[in-house]
């Protein structure tokens, strides 16, 4: 077996898998598939699962194989589980913060082992080994794409598992300005709803207000709050002597006229906003955006457009290295918050690692 290949097949499917959780577009099923799922992820023997998907990769990598025969020893159409463990399935969980075993996954059964029913007999987790042996047929039981959405909903339950667990954060005590922008960028092409720039525009105005010593009160409503609900404007409010001085709607969308009617209709007019910044992550606004946004000043309510990228470098580059280590802290603190996603703290982890090791 080629276990580059196996890991690289493991790291797409896992970015595919990921996208269909956080869509909630997992692929159709059996319910006795569905089943045995639930039961695998709910029990305590991680193995079972762990073993499941190094079953599941040898099925997509080469279909001549048996994946019930998990030692090389067994037959031709043997593989070898305890490598493709060792070097791929191991690792891969690990380095995505997923908990899973410490050792190899075969260790929870004898030597020489198949996945039969007969196996059961010297196992502790009966209901768990009959869930294993359960999605194991569905595999063999269907034709290759059906087999990769098999190992892509399995996928979705560790991706889930994950969700779960607490991740702790990468930390590092300083960072220079070209790495803070490869950070940054690097994030906001990660899927998080709106989440990671959110946190990295609240973190900005948090460091500018520490470092100048501004008597601001910035105020967030969290990305789950509709503006409507929390009473407020925008997704970030600045405030100066209770009076709102400046509100920031951060958006990963496209901005265009009817987005700047509505906004002004619904949120600038009705809370008297005179400030208002529409923060962007790509795509520039449109120009009949910017036309509406004009036609709004002579009313006394001014609307701006930034891209959050350069805003946040910008304002880095002024405020130096003190400016840094705040902006570093307080990035640290919002993500540290427990409603944050598992998966933007390890989007987090993942780019920090490669930022140090490049």
């Amino acid at each position: 077996m080629d276990y580059t290949k196996a890991r690289e097949l493991l790291e797409t499917l896992f970015v595919k898998a990921e996208a269909a959780w956080l869509d909630k577009s997992l692929p159709e099923v059996s319910e006795e598939t569905r089943t045995a799922a639930e039961v695998l992820f709910a029990s305590k023997t991680q193995s079972y699962r762990e073993v499941l998907l190094g079953c599941g990769l040898a099925r997509l990598l080469d279909r001549s194989l048996d994946i019930r025969r998990p030692y090389i020893s067994q037959g031709e159409a043997a593989f070898n589980g305890r490598t493709l463990d060792e070097k791929v399935v191991n690792p891969f969980l690990h380095d995505r913060m997923i908990p899973c075993s410490k050792g190899p996954y075969l260790a929870t059964f004898r030597r020489n082992v198949q996945f039969v029913p007969e196996t059961e007999k010297g196992l502790r987790d009966k209901g768990g080994y009959a869930a294993f042996l359960a999605f194991l047929d569905a595999l063999e039981q269907v034709d290759d794409a059906a087999a990769e959405q098999l190992v892509l909903y399995l996928l979705a339950g560790f991706v889930w598992l994950r969700e779960k667990a607490s991740v702790h954060l990468s930390r590092i005590s300083r960072l220079s300005l070209e790495q803070i922008e490869t950070i940054i960028n690097t994030l906001l092409d990660k899927r998080s709803g709106g989440l990671i720039p959110v946190l990295f525009t609240l973190a900005m105005l948090k460091t500018i207000q520490q470092t100048l010593g501004l008597g601001w009160t910035i105020g967030w409503q969290g990305i789950n709050v509709a503006d409507k609900a929390g009473g407020v404007g925008g997704d970030i409010t600045v405030l100066e002597h209770e009076k709102i001085l400046l509100v920031f709607e951060v958006t990963e969308r496209t901005i265009d006229r009817e987005r700047i009617v509505s906004t002004f209709s619904t949120k600038i007019l009705q809370h008297g906003i005179e400030d208002y910044l529409f923060m962007y992550c790509r795509q520039d606004p449109t120009e009949n955006a910017k036309a509406a946004a004009k036609s709004y000043f002579s009313q006394g309510h001014e609307i701006n457009f930034m891209q959050v990228k350069s805003w946040i470098a910008a304002n880095l580059a002024t405020l130096g290295a003190r400016g840094r280590g705040v902006f570093l802290k307080e990035t640290l603190a919002l993500l540290e918050e427990p409603d944050v996603p598992a998966h933007v703290k390890t989007a987090w982890n993942d780019v920090i690692k490669d930022t140090v090791a490049g």
